[in-house]
């Protein structure tokens, strides 16, 4: 059998990806520290190792136990952690990636990379939604920064080792399992305010865009990231796929979604601006379309539905996260 091997697999995104390996036949492996993953959400046919991915235990667990593919999902994902604690940021994001590549080059079994980046931060600011991925990339935040520098390293280890790699650069992703605590989205956010009968938080005027994506169109990225074959490699951008709906949504738009599907209207309440937030960000996914035969299938509006659901259903058996 084929083996994978997910970190931060016991994660929102991850757990959802180590369960789509399973069904497709992969033999998988999960690492996490369970700094923000669950324990619960690591499927049982999956190995589950308790350590943090910039360990010598993950370096020894990718060089040893014969992947054919590695899905690298372990991440410090919160913006404005990364500016409070950049060297934290780094740390995790950069060195913990670097880390896990040394490890393949040195593992007597060569696997992919499957490398999970970001949609709308390594553009920045002044991208002109949707955004390719070949536009110029101008990160704004430290946690932006570590993303693309390991975007970097990757084009290097194929470069002077041949490591093959896929890189994934996500939209905003929403769905099932994610945590409406710590780094949260705005959907999680929004559905517990919503189960609670709280007001809904709106910064600024609530114009902003962004490009919502459900986690299962992700996931099935990271499978076709996985398992097909790649472009040809010349330079940064040749592997990278943006995986997102190439449509902008602003948060009114989404209140008013997530209203309908809760059958419930609680009051919206405006806060000021955040600094440094862009105020358009949605992606071109023309490529993925065509290299890897990928294309969001869930719509805003049932993603959105099918995501209250689960928030629904698990609060009532306390499963929806740490409180």
């Amino acid at each position: 059998m084929p083996r994978a091997l997910v970190t931060g697999g016991a994660g929102f995104i991850g757990s959802h990806v180590a369960d789509r390996f399973l069904a497709g036949g992969y033999e998988v492996e999960v690492i996490d520290n369970l700094s923000s993953g669950r324990r619960e959400n690591v499927p049982r046919a999956a190995t589950f190792h308790e350590v943090d991915v910039g360990s010598s235990e993950a370096g020894h667990i990718v060089r040893n136990h014969g992947f054919d593919v590695l899905i690298h999902l372990a991440a410090q994902i919160d913006v404005r952690k990364s500016v409070a604690d950049p060297v934290r940021d780094a740390t995790i994001n950069i060195l913990g990636t670097l880390g896990l590549l040394e490890a393949v080059r040195k593992a007597e079994r060569r696997c992919r990379v499957v490398f999970t980046s970001t949609g709308g931060a390594v553009y920045g600011t002044f991208a002109n939604p949707p955004t390719p991925e070949a536009h110029p990339k101008e990160p704004e935040s430290p946690y932006a920064i570590s993303k693309l520098s390991a975007e970097y390293y990757l084009a290097y280890y194929f470069q002077l080792y041949g490591l093959e790699s896929a890189v994934l650069r996500f939209g905003n992703v929403y769905g099932p399992r994610q945590d409406p605590h710590g780094e949260a989205g705005v959907v999680s956010i929004f559905c517990n305010r919503l189960l609670e009968g709280r007001a809904l938080t709106v910064f600024g005027d609530g114009l902003q865009t962004r490009d919502y994506i459900h986690v299962a169109d992700v996931v099935e990225a990271a499978w076709l990231g996985a398992t097909r074959p790649l472009p040809a490699e010349h330079g940064l951008d040749s592997r990278a796929f943006n995986i997102g709906t190439a449509i902008g949504t602003n948060v009114l738009d989404l209140a008013s979604h997530l209203q309908r599907a809760a059958g419930t209207n609680v009051p919206l309440e405006f806060a000021p601006k955040r600094p440094g937030e862009q105020q358009e960000s949605f992606i071109a996914i023309g490529k993925a379309r065509r290299v890897l035969g990928w294309a969001p299938r869930v719509t805003l509006p049932e993603g959105l539905a099918n995501t209250y659901e689960w928030f629904a259903a698990n609060r009532l058996t306390g499963a929806t996260g740490k409180s």
